[in-house]
């Protein structure tokens, strides 16, 4: 269980307008390492920015705007040696920030954090982009006449690989099937809150397919706390209760789920509804025989 004041702290710094994402990615990987120190790791991902940017300063031509992208793939990928977790994708180290910093591997939205950190302290903006099943970066620099230079999709997990439009096709058909159809709007820049809701997400399937409900449920909470208004997230919070036997707290959660849910809502409730429902029912019952 985490403390209230761990929430309140999580929450403060996951909602400030300073783009720093690695502060509030230590946190989250307090889940696991109560007592991680976070210093060791951002003074790494300050001397990593520093040399990156001097590895930009010296290799990049300001009117090709890959160059930079280039100039920092060649440093983290080829002199740092970081690189995709493909074989063992599911492995939780991987949405641990520590961990990923130590390990050089990790899943695509803890390199493109990574990546990220690296080149903002390195003078270059990225931007995250919440890609469906593949979190992705965007590079846009002004050209030399003033205006904007072609956008660039950067893939963090495979290298820094540059994508073209046809293989955002290609990698959406792959990641949501044949039939998806592209759309531009789907490489808009990620907010800092959008990012972190990403990650937690991500750490919750993993917690949850290992059954391990406590630590779900501990994310959760805060995932709620960025967005009390997410319902499946309550809906998720309630069953992972039930799981551990936290009558109380279930039912507390699938009520307001069912509540909350239901206005506005067509008079026939959906299956998931009538679903929950037996649930409370059963809960009520339960709680009922222990008072």
């Amino acid at each position: 269980m985490i403390s209230s004041e761990f929430v309140r702290t999580f929450t403060q710094i996951a909602k400030t307008p300073d783009p720093d994402l690695a502060i509030v990615a230590l946190l989250i990987a307090r889940l696991e390492y109560p007592k991680l120190d976070a210093s060791p790791y951002l003074d790494q991902l300050n001397e990593m920015g520093k040399v990156a940017h001097e590895r930009v300063a010296e290799f990049s031509d300001p009117t090709k705007p890959q160059e930079s992208i280039k100039a920092i793939n060649t440093y983290l990928f080829d002199e740092q040696g970081f690189a995709g977790n493909e074989r063992d994708y599911d492995d939780p180290r991987n949405s641990f920030l520590n961990e990923v910093l130590t390990r050089r591997t990790g899943i695509p939205i803890t390199l493109a954090l990574v990546y990220l950190e690296v080149a903002r302290r390195a003078g270059v903006s990225l931007q995250g982009v919440n890609f469906p099943g593949h979190f992705l970066l965007r590079f846009q620099s002004p050209t030399v006449t003033g205006g904007l230079g072609g956008e660039l999709i950067v893939d963090p997990f495979h290298r820094g690989a540059i994508l073209s439009e046809t293989d955002c096709q290609n990698l959406l058909r792959k990641q949501v099937g044949q039939s998806a159809t592209f759309d531009k709007r789907l490489l808009v820049g990620a907010t800092k809150s959008q990012i972190l809701i990403r990650m937690l997400v991500n750490l919750k399937r993993i917690y949850v397919n290992m059954r391990s409900f406590q630590q779900g449920r501990t994310v959760t909470d805060l995932l709620l706390a960025l967005n009390p208004s997410a319902m499946t997230e309550l809906r998720d919070r309630g069953l992972l209760a039930y799981h551990l036997n936290d009558f109380s707290a279930a039912l507390r959660d699938l009520e307001s789920y069912l509540r909350f849910t239901s206005r506005g809502a067509k008079s026939t409730p959906s299956e998931e509804h009538a679903e929950i429902w037996e649930h409370v029912k059963t809960l009520r019952r339960r709680v009922a025989s222990l008072n």
